[in-house]
């Protein structure tokens, strides 16, 4: 976590200074980028709120995504990872949104993903979806380089 903190008072400061908002939907990362985004003093001006969409039961519930939604589409894609992010910014009416999907490891997903593969989306006024293989089967240490990305990602969108 303390590699991400930097990344967290960056992108806490220039949401500020900009006076715009993030909501995140992340599940392999298992709350990482929430809780770093929030370990900011002031987080309240910018985090608007988040979730662990761990499951489809969690899909559905927290963020409505529906199974017919779903139909001919599965998770760890960067199509899932722009739907989580535009459907988290829409539901909290947020400027931006992150959504992060993925196999963390020690194996892979039940869609055929290696551990070490993560995908994950920004939405706002930029809106692009990556994939990350980082080819480990270490857990803890992928869900830190995943929220590293994701993080890295949206500062750089920032600008």
């Amino acid at each position: 976590m303390q590699d991400l903190l930097p990344l967290a008072e960056q992108i806490g400061a220039k949401l500020k200074a900009r006076k715009e908002t993030v909501a995140v939907a992340e599940s392999s990362t298992g709350g990482l980028i929430s809780a770093a985004l929030l370990s900011v003093a002031g987080a309240s001006a910018y985090f608007i709120g988040g979730s662990v969409i761990y499951t489809r039961t969690a899909r559905t519930v927290l963020m409505g995504i529906t199974p017919e939604m779903m139909e001919g589409k599965r998770a760890s894609t960067e199509y899932y990872a722009n739907l989580l992010a535009t459907t988290v910014r829409g539901k909290f009416s947020t400027t931006w949104g992150i959504g992060e999907t993925g196999a963390t490891g020690p194996s892979g997903n039940s869609y055929g993903d290696a551990p070490g593969h993560c995908c994950y989306g920004i939405a706002g006024p930029v809106t692009h979806a990556f994939t990350l293989e980082t080819g480990s089967a270490d857990r803890a240490g992928n869900m830190r380089l995943f929220a590293k990305a994701v993080m890295q990602q949206f500062l750089k969108d920032l600008g």
